[in-house]
């Protein structure tokens, strides 16, 4: 293959992802020559999230053939399949667990009425039901955009995802306990644990896909699938399209491989919290997709 055009969104945060996959690519294929093609998608106009907001045009530019790989996270995938194309690869998954960031102190000690921004009904029913009396508000725009919301004052602190903190820099390792603003003052970091907080399925991971009948393209992307990764992810996808669940969902799970054997932890919650039903199961690896469902 003499050129290798790989899709993506154009946020920040798309275009670190994307290259870590394009550097993976070159690392097992020195020879390959690949071009990065940004594509604007309805989820970066409108700043909401709803399934498929942020795939669906990269979709389309596969099936048109004007890019030949799109990289997408893999949360932001809709569970069901769509004819034609194909997950080639998940990449070794990045840390799948939420953090917490305010100019104070943790979550457990923020004062009652604290307004808490998320953009997620997941995070915020888990997080109702251990402390109800804090606000929990909606949170829009890329990474960028909520840390400065908080730094501006408009929240008192907000929940994001650990793998986009850590890709674009600001939490350069899980042990950071604060982040740097340049007025010199200081974010609190507070990462919750998945007994705390259940991540989404499939966070933390990126997807790689390409057209199913370009054998060539698919052969190629097998040489960054991470099986542990992919085995993880398919049984929380399992999961989640089982329940049925979307964006007005509460949803969560987190699968985890250890040898032969894959442990899933389910929840589906109330949107306010009042009620929260979790399960786990143990099973078979090579049986991901028949343990989520």
């Amino acid at each position: 293959m003499s050129l290798l055009r790989v899709g993506t969104r154009g946020s920040a945060l798309a275009q670190v992802q994307t290259a870590s996959v394009v550097q993976a690519l070159r690392e097992h294929h020195p020879e390959l020559q690949v071009e990065t093609v940004v594509i604007r998608t309805s989820g970066d106009r409108q700043q909401r999230e709803v399934v498929g907001a942020f795939v669906k045009e990269l979709q389309e530019a596969l099936f048109e053939g004007r890019v030949d790989v799109a990289v997408h996270s893999l949360k932001d995938l809709p569970t069901q399949r769509v004819e034609g194309l194909i997950l080639a690869a998940v990449p070794p998954r990045a840390d799948a667990r939420d953090v917490f960031l305010s100019r104070g102190g943790n979550f457990w000690e923020l004062a009652p009425g604290a307004r808490v921004g998320t953009g997620s009904l997941r995070r915020s029913a888990q997080l109702r039901a251990r402390r109800s009396e804090l606000q929990y508000l909606p949170l829009v725009g890329n990474v960028d955009t909520r840390v400065r919301k908080l730094h501006e004052g408009q929240y008192d602190a907000i929940v994001l995802a650990a793998a986009g903190l850590q890709r674009l820099g600001f939490l350069e390792s899980p042990e950071d306990r604060h982040i740097p603003l340049p007025d010199g003052s200081t974010l609190h970091i507070h990462l919750f644990e998945v007994d705390t907080l259940l991540p989404a399925p499939g966070q933390g991971a990126l997807a790689v896909e390409c057209r199913a009948d370009d054998e060539q393209v698919v052969r190629l992307l097998a040489s960054i699938d991470h099986l542990p990764s992919r085995q993880a992810v398919t049984a929380e996808r399992a999961l989640l399209q089982g329940l049925g669940g979307g964006c007005r969902v509460p949803i969560a799970g987190y699968a985890q491989v250890e040898g032969s054997q894959l442990t899933l932890r389910g929840l589906v919650a109330h949107p306010e919290g009042e009620q929260i039903v979790h399960d786990q199961i143990t099973g078979d690896a090579e049986q991901a997709e028949a343990l989520g469902i």
